[in-house]
């Protein structure tokens, strides 16, 4: 299932993709009023809505509505930073030490946005790009091992990881540079993950004006998804509803000589094969 949230009435709604059409969850009759209930919920919810989603008819076209964030606010958005080899290069290059552990950093989640919405750069002089594989936390992880780690996992979704790198590097956590408001789309939706036989194995495209700036697999993350889950659930726990970015490949802005930084008016878009795509315009004036 593709599980987004809309906006409708003046109001958000939740819903499943069906068809070119999305089924209002609410008024089919879902006990579950936000999607993070769903997978708090578990199997049970995911079987209900699915069995609603089966009996119901789309209420919506896609094209007649304003997609919102996938998710409503979550407890944690974690992201993982040099996941990629040629990515690492990049970083070797602009003076990033090197690290034997993988490197994690905060997204604050009030830089959550939708699939479309504008991207702000605020103070930024160097604002930048990043495709990435998104992951939902499904089931609480503590100490889990890579081998259980896809039973930890609901579903899927695209990321852009924008960055003001001039503030990235304020201090050594990233956390400032990557979590202006706005700087976080996401979407369009989460593509839950009995619909994703491998999340190793996807291609994952990023464009700006058009103009594709980076492409690679998945396969060639350095810690892969199940890595990053035991590495993470090791030192603390990973609750229902949190989101992790997996990793940029090469290709971002400021790796290029010179540096191609995003403008006023650039338009970016991120897709993932089997996934979908998110596109968000930077905001002009």
């Amino acid at each position: 299932m593709r599980f987004v949230r809309f906006e409708a009435d003046g109001g958000a709604r939740i819903g499943v993709v069906k068809d070119d059409g999305i089924v209002d969850l609410i008024d089919a009759g879902s006990r579950h009023e936000t999607i993070r209930s769903i997978i708090e919920g578990g199997s049970a919810a995911l079987a209900e809505t699915r069995a609603l989603v089966d009996r119901a008819s789309a209420s919506a076209a896609l094209t007649e509505v304003r997609l919102l964030a996938p998710i409503e606010r979550p407890g944690k958005y974690l992201a993982i930073g040099m996941n990629y080899g040629k990515h690492l290069e990049e970083a070797d290059r602009l003076g990033v030490a090197r690290s034997s552990h993988q490197v994690w950093f905060n997204k604050q989640t009030t830089c959550i946005t939708g699939p479309y919405d504008e991207i702000d750069p605020g103070v930024t002089e160097k604002l930048d790009y990043e495709v990435e594989l998104g992951l939902v936390v499904g089931r609480t992880a503590k100490h889990v091992s890579e081998a259980d780690a896809p039973a930890h996992i609901f579903g899927y979704f695209v990321a852009n990881d924008v960055s003001a790198r001039d503030w990235q590097f304020h201090s050594s956590t990233f956390t400032m540079g990557k979590s202006f408001d706005s700087h976080g789309p996401i979407g369009p939706w989460i593509v839950t993950a009995d619909e994703i036989a491998d999340p190793h194995a996807l291609d994952l495209r990023s464009f700006v004006n058009g103009e594709r700036r980076q492409s690679n697999n998945t396969r060639n993350m350095i810690a892969d998804c199940w890595a990053q889950i035991a590495y993470l659930s090791t030192a603390f726990t990973l609750e229902p509803g949190d989101l992790i970015a997996t990793g940029t490949p090469e290709g971002v802005g400021v790796g290029m000589d010179p540096p191609l930084f995003l403008k006023p008016g650039d338009v970016v878009r991120c897709e993932i094969d089997g996934i979908g795509a998110i596109e968000n315009r930077v905001k002009s004036g």
